[in-house]
């Protein structure tokens, strides 16, 4: 069976009406990309955590290495001296 081609004769990509801005509420491309510095270290792990980080990362279809940042970044904030 032959498609039929569909032509948009009407549509001649006018623009109908006045134009206007709208409010612009999205965040900016660094908020999106959520840069935050970082300084590569190597860090020495006993195999079973270095287990249990991949087991989870695997089940939650992210990276260990994300998982442990974000470990250690939690604990960092929750003791660290007020300013």
């Amino acid at each position: 069976m032959k498609r039929k081609t569909v032509r948009y004769t009407d549509d001649k990509g006018e623009i109908i009406g006045e134009l206007r801005r709208i409010q612009d509420d999205l965040p900016s491309p660094d908020e999106l990309a959520d840069i935050v510095p970082q300084t590569k270290i190597t860090l020495a792990l006993d195999n079973e955590a270095l287990d249990f980080f991949k087991r989870e990362a695997r089940r939650r279809n992210t990276s260990y290495q994300r998982m442990i940042r974000n470990l250690v970044r939690s604990y960092a904030r929750a003791h660290a001296s007020p300013k």
